[in-house]
This record gives C-alpha cells, structure tokens and sequence, in this order.
C-alpha cells in the first residue's frame, strides 16, 4: 500500500512539474498581453473588432437561390461579448488553470473529456445569445412553448438561454458529472435511448453540435423528426463546419458506422449542400439558417477556443 502512495505522489509531483514548465516557458507567457488586447477589442469601438465580426460573415449569394432568402445575418452581441470577457478572465487564474491541467494530465487516460470538464466545472459552451435564439424562430421576448428537449445539453449552459421560453425543459447527456451539473438546474433529465419513447411530443428539440459526433447522425435526425410536434415542432441544429464526423469510444476517437459525405469545401457550400440534400433525405426543410461562432471557454494556453458553426431552424415536411 505504503509503495502504492508513494508512486501516486510521484506521478502528481512529476506532472506538476511538466505542467508547470510547459506553462510558463511556452504559450502561457503570451496571455497577459494577449488578455489586454482582447480586452481592449471587446470593450472599445466598433473597429477594433472587426476580426471578430468576421466569424459571422458570409455569402448569400452562394448558397444557391432556395437557401439565400432562409439566411439571417448575425452580429458580435452583448451576450456573447460577455462569455468572451468571462473565458478570458478565467484564463488568468493561474492556480486554477494549473489544477485544471494537473487532473486532465492525470485522469485524461480513464475519463473522457467532457467528464473531466463537467467534474472540474470548466469548459462551458456558448452557441447563441437570448437575442439571436429569438431572431432565429422569429419569436418574441414574452413568447412561450411547452416543451423543450435538449439532446446532449452538457453543463446546461446553452439550454439556460433557451429554457426562459418553455415551461417543461427537459435534457439528454451521456457524460454523469455533466447529467449532475443538469440535474442541480432542475432540468427533466431523459435516458439517450428513452426520449423519442415518451407520450408526448416536443415544441422544440435542439441538437447542437451533436451532429458530427453521433454514431447514427441520419437515425438521429428521423428519430428527432417523430418525436417533434407535427405542424408546429422545430429542430435547432448547429452543425460545426467543415463537417468532419468523429465519436469518441473509450477515449478514442473513431469513424461513425453511419457516413454522412456533405459537399463543398466553403461554408456556404456545405451549407447548401445540408439544406438541399441531406436534410431533405430525412424529412426536414430549411426555415432559417445563420453563421455564428461555436465558442468554448478557454484554458492556461488559451483564453478561449472558437470553431465555424451553421445554426439551422428546421421544419418537418408534411
């Protein structure tokens, strides 16, 4: 037992010392003034943060003649400007981020990923803000549905800036340091192969960035399609781009049993493709469709990590 503690610390103690290294002679040394600059970005005029605005721009005209009216401008808001200053504020804890690295060094082999963000209360998600929710279903602020369903919810941060609108929220997530961090926000939470088996149906069921690491992503989304209310029920779905589909198993990352090939190279290509094909192989058409950043709150090395996201409102066809 004695030999057991004693090789545990020694495995602690080293990988303190290679997080410690790794943190302040390399890319950590960067974030005081990086910081500074994104700080200075968000909060100053509008000029300064055009590269930012560049995450929301786009091309309608080649999205091809049915997809160019259905797209809806988005802009760098106050919500999202907010979980901007947040990520990089948290990114200069120092001790925190240390810890952080320190328990994803040590338990990364036997805990997936998400897990250990859900344990440690870190890496929280931001796909819309309230503003931009409402601009897509063209709804207003009073406005008010019965049900909600949110596959893969995580933390629950995304679901809290729909969840105002509903007055039956209710959640699917695999990983359980998340479905507890769900269950202290008193959302209903659904087993992954029980929700589209309950007597009722769904106002609205989002499925964000859920699609390119789901196993079945086309089973998915005819299942998502029963479970939605006929004439009224729409799907919100954020689809990183470019499409590249992993799922994680055991802490590997392999290929889907089932292959979706989406076209194109450009966003609006694959956008085009998405509307105009796979989506309509399964039954749903395009209401609505925008570009917004997929962002995801930083670490010691980075105050905040951003991928390419297309956020549709779908319609089942009749």
């Amino acid at each position: 037992m004695k030999t057991l503690l004693f090789g545990a610390w020694v495995v602690l103690y080293v990988s303190v010392l290679l997080v410690a290294r790794r943190m302040w002679t390399g890319k950590y040394s960067r974030s005081a003034l990086t910081r500074t600059l994104v700080m200075n970005a968000l909060n100053s005029s509008d000029s300064n943060t055009q590269g930012l605005q560049e995450w929301y721009r786009c091309c309608p005209d080649l999205l091809g003649e049915k997809v160019h009216p259905l797209f809806v401008q988005s802009h760098l808001d106050n919500d999202t400007q907010t979980f901007l200053e947040r990520s990089v504020e948290k990114s200069g804890w120092v001790f925190t981020q240390l810890y952080h690295s320190v328990f994803s060094t040590i338990f990364s082999p036997v805990i997936s990923r998400t897990s250990i963000n859900g344990l440690l209360g870190r890496g929280s998600m931001f796909v819309f803000s309230q503003d931009q929710f409402r601009q897509l279903l063209q709804i207003s602020p009073d406005w008010k549905g019965e049900r909600l369903l949110d596959l893969g919810a995580g933390d629950g941060g995304v679901t809290e800036v729909m969840s105002p609108h509903f007055k039956e929220v209710y959640a699917t997530e695999v990983s359980l340091p998340m479905r507890w961090q769900l269950q202290r926000k008193n959302y209903k939470l659904l087993e992954i192969d029980d929700w589209q088996n309950t007597d009722f149906q769904y106002d609205i069921i989002s499925c964000l960035n859920l699609l390119d690491r789901c196993d079945k992503p086309l089973e998915l989304l005819r299942d998502i399609k029963k479970a939605l209310l006929p004439v009224t029920g729409r799907l919100i779905l954020a689809v990183v781009l470019p499409f590249q589909p992993y799922v994680e198993i055991r802490g590997r990352w392999e290929r889907p049993a089932e292959h979706v090939h989406v076209k194109g190279r450009t966003w609006e290509e694959q956008v085009k493709d998405l509307s105009e094909d796979i989506f309509h192989s399964v039954g749903f058409e395009v209401e609505a469709v925008t570009r917004l950043p997929y962002l995801c709150e930083g670490d010691m090395y980075q105050d905040y990590y951003v991928l390419d996201d297309a956020v549709f409102v779908l319609k089942p066809q009749e």
